[in-house]
């Protein structure tokens, strides 16, 4: 980046970036990968992807979903690196896929694939804090690590919740489903709060399994001792509090309280919300596509929940009772064994059928789909025949809402170990996301102590818009 010296006419993101204005404290690399000006080409496409998302769905797959098996397969490689699996043609010439994606070969014309995503970190906790923020964890590499400063960068959700402080339509803004992610024993990644923006921005954790028969979540489910009669009246004395406490108190300090009993009285007593929630609405057909699991229909209930007007949606991987790890991707032991009986086909059926049906729908263009881990797996096999953690590089996709399907950008080395080129940090996928979104990187966000932060450090990656 140049030197002020260098440049007389520095504009305020520039500022920003000098000053050390940011949502924790950065360490110095993070300001040496500071975007250059972009080709005038890639500008053209990148304006015109600027809003083009509505809403965003994450598919979290917690734990690391293995590069070599997924997007960057190394054929050539030898079997200790390739692994036990082959790849297969896709429907975009040249680029190939494992061979355990055999669905999602088909619609890599709507998939913008990254080849070099980097957070340098290989701890479960520190590297999804890191991806789900655009933030490094201090210091890196820190397992079981929970939120406290300086590590109380925002959620994307909560992020969105920020830039997109409009009525609610019926439904929170952002929402994490089935469960939230934390490592054995419950201890809760940061990152998944509204962090120095405060617990309003928190987007909502909806702990729930919709693969149920009588699946209903119970925040939205008046309790059956309360019928509409009686939650009316409730409603009515509720209401007629709030005014009275609303003149003695003070409005600054009841603001909050008013806003946030509003909002669940909307959540509990509307009918729009419901509906979005009634996965009994689906056909049978369109829930057999997903797969039946918790997490595939975890899956269809995020197409349903933007459609009802959610701007954020993550879909956490959960837990598989009786499997190593958890169930998770974190392949520690029989790595082609798990990928094979389950991870992959689970994910490969749910993805697949996500962007088929909001493209059927006429959704895909205005949801922005994101594929992504906290990182990947290692180059090489452990002796237990599985792979360990890799923050160094690994592979995540995009699709929907202003991306470029059919394009593969970054490149990685003959073992899928290192960045060749295109490398790509989690701020430069943020600040993409939000570009998408409609906000641009330096947006400026206040914490709660009437602090400046921009809303990402990173550069739009023009290369897939």
């Amino acid at each position: 980046m140049p030197s002020i010296q260098q440049s007389g006419d520095l504009t305020r993101r520039d500022w920003l970036r000098v000053g050390g204005v940011e949502l924790s404290t950065l360490a110095l690399p993070a300001l040496a990968s500071a975007a250059t000006e972009p080709s005038s080409q890639p500008q053209v496409r990148a304006s015109g992807a600027f809003g083009k998302a509505k809403a965003v769905i994450v598919i979290f797959l917690g734990g690391g979903p293995p590069q070599h098996e997924t997007w960057d397969p190394k054929p050539e490689a030898p079997a200790e690196i390739r692994g036990g699996f082959g790849s297969i043609a896709t429907r975009t010439p040249g680029l190939s896929v494992g061979e355990l994606m055999p669905l999602t070969a088909q619609l890599t014309d709507q998939i913008a694939v990254l080849r070099a995503m980097v957070t340098n970190d290989n701890s479960h906790s520190s590297s999804g804090y890191h991806m789900m923020t655009g933030v490094p964890h201090i210091p890196p590499n820190s397992e079981n690590a929970v939120s406290k400063v300086p590590n109380l960068a925002p959620h994307w959700g909560a992020t969105t919740r920020y830039v997109r402080q409009t009525d609610w339509r019926g439904v929170p803004p952002a929402i994490t489903i089935p469960t939230r992610i934390a490592n054995t024993g419950e201890v809760v990644w940061p990152g998944q709060t509204g962090g120095v923006l405060g617990p309003r921005f928190d987007p909502w954790l909806l702990t729930c399994d919709p693969s149920l028969p009588q699946f209903n979540v119970p925040d939205l489910t008046p309790p059956a001792d309360v019928p509409q009669q009686r939650f009316e009246r409730r409603q009515s004395l509720l209401e007629e509090v709030d005014r009275h406490l609303a003149g003695s108190v003070g409005s600054n300090p009841f603001a909050g309280y008013q806003r946030q009993s509003q909002q669940a009285l909307e959540l509990l007593s509307g009918a729009h919300a419901r509906r979005a929630f009634d996965l009994s609405l689906e056909s049978e057909t369109t829930r057999n596509r997903y797969g039946r699991t918790r997490w595939a229909q975890s899956v269809l209930l995020a197409r349903r929940l933007v459609e009802a007007g959610v701007s954020l949606v993550q879909v956490n991987w959960c837990r598989v009772d009786g499997e190593p790890n958890g169930g998770s991707w974190d392949t520690h032991d029989r790595h082609n064994d798990l990928l094979k009986r389950y991870l992959m086909p689970w994910m490969d059926q749910a993805y697949s059928a996500l962007l088929t049906d909001l493209s059927e729908r006429g959704l895909l263009d205005e949801t922005l789909v994101l594929w992504v881990g906290e990182f990947g797996h290692t180059p090489r096999f452990n002796a237990r025949a599985g792979r360990d953690h890799w923050g160094q590089c690994f592979s995540i996709a995009l699709a929907g809402g202003g991306v470029r399907g059919g394009v593969v950008h970054g490149k990685s080395d003959q073992q899928a170990a290192f960045p060749q080129s295109g490398r790509v940090d989690p701020h430069d996928l943020h600040a993409t996301v939000f570009h998408c979104l409609g906000h641009s990187p330096d947006t400026i966000l206040t914490d709660t102590e009437g602090r400046p932060h921009p809303l990402s450090r990173g550069r739009v990656i023009e290369e897939i818009l």
